[in-house]
C-alpha cells in the first residue's frame, strides 16, 4: 500500500436521455472522516448510497460531493409540480405562530426547499431509476479519480517525509557525537558538585551524598533519550513503508519525538548540544506539519 494524502480534487461527467450531470468531488484534512453531500431538490434517496460510496474509499479527509444536474428544456405543458402538504402545513402553523401579524409568507414558504418538487410524468419510474443508477455510477468514476490523485499527492508526500527523516536522524548524529565529547566536562562539574556538598553545613550523610550523585548523573546523560528518538525514526520509517491510513500513528510519534527532543535539550548545559537541540525540535515541527497532510 501506499501513503494517501487528505487533499485531492476530481470530476467526472455524466449523461442519461436528456439529462446531463457533473459530480465534483473535494478533499482536504480533517481530524476524522467528514463526508458532505450537495445534490439537487428531489435527488435525496442518493445521499446515502453517495456516502456508503466514498467511505468504502477513504479513511481520513473532509470530502465534498457536488452534484450538477441539468436537462434539456421540455416544454410547459409537460411539466408539473408536487407539492407536500403535510410539510407546508406544519410550515405555515409555524409561520403563524411567530409573525407579528400572524399572516405567513406563503412565497418564502414555497422556496423551502422539500415543499414543491418539480414533477415530470414523462419520466417512469423505470427511466428514473436507470437515470438514478448512471449518476451512481458517474460518482464512483469521480471518487476513484479523487483516489488516484490523493494517492498521487501521497507519493510526494512520502519522498518529502523520508527526506525530513534523514534530516532529524543527521542532526540526532551531530548531537550524539557532542555527547561522546561531554563525559570529561561532566565528570568535571560532577566532582565540583560533589565538592560543594562535602562543604555544606551541616555535613551530608553518606546515603544522601550517593543519592544526589546518581540524580546529577541521571540529569545529565542523555543516551536514553538518543536511544528513543532513534527508535521513533526507525518506526516512523516503517509506517511510510506500511502505507495506508498511517497519518494517526504517525502524528502520535511526532509528539514523542518532540517529548524526547524537549528533554535532550532541558538536561543539556552545553552550548554545542543545546544548538543541536534546537534544530532537532524545529525539524520535527517540520516533519508534524506535513504528517497533518497523510490520511
Amino acid at each position: 500500500m501506499v501513503v494517501s494524502s487528505m487533499t485531492g480534487f476530481a470530476r467526472a461527467d455524466g449523461e442519461y436521455a436528456d439529462w446531463r450531470w457533473s459530480w465534483e468531488t473535494k478533499s482536504v484534512n480533517s481530524k476524522a472522516l467528514d463526508l458532505r453531500v450537495r445534490m439537487p431538490s428531489g435527488h435525496d434517496r442518493l445521499e446515502l448510497p453517495s456516502r456508503q460510496a466514498a467511505s468504502s474509499r477513504f479513511k481520513r479527509g473532509s470530502v465534498n460531493m457536488v452534484l450538477n444536474l441539468n436537462r434539456a428544456s421540455i416544454g410547459e405543458e409537460e411539466t408539473k409540480y408536487r407539492v407536500n402538504h403535510k410539510l407546508l402545513e406544519q410550515l405555515l402553523e409555524v409561520a403563524r405562530e411567530h409573525s407579528d401579524d400572524g399572516v405567513a409568507n406563503i412565497e418564502t414558504l414555497l422556496n423551502i426547499r422539500g415543499v414543491v418538487d418539480k414533477v415530470d410524468e414523462a419520466e417512469s419510474e423505470t427511466d428514473q431509476a436507470q437515470r438514478h443508477a448512471s449518476i451512481l455510477r458517474c460518482l464512483d468514476e469521480a471518487l476513484d479519480a479523487l483516489l488516484l490523485n490523493r494517492q498521487l499527492e501521497g507519493d510526494k508526500l512520502h519522498l518529502i517525509l523520508s527526506a525530513q527523516l534523514d534530516e532529524i536522524e543527521n542532526c540526532l548524529r551531530n548531537a550524539a557525537s557532542v555527547e561522546l565529547l561531554r563525559p570529561d566536562s561532566r565528570k568535571q562539574r560532577l566532582l565540583i558538585q560533589l565538592q560543594e556538598m562535602l562543604e555544606a553545613k551541616p555535613p551530608v550523610t553518606e546515603d544522601r551524598l550517593a543519592q544526589e550523585l546518581a540524580i546529577l548523573s541521571v540529569k545529565s546523560d542523555i543516551t536514553e533519550e538518543l536511544d528513543r528518538l532513534r527508535a521513533h525514526i526507525s518506526a516512523a520509517r516503517d509506517l511510510l513503508n506500511e502505507g495506508g491510513a498511517v497519518g494517526r500513528r504517525l502524528d502520535f510519534l511526532c509528539q514523542e519525538l518532540n517529548r524526547e527532543a524537549n528533554t535532550v535539550c532541558s538536561k543539556s548545559n552545553d552550548n554545542a548540544l543545546t544548538k543541536h537541540g534546537l534544530e532537532l525540535k524545529a525539524l520535527i515541527e517540520q516533519f508534524r506539519e506535513q504528517v497533518q497532510n497523510v490520511e
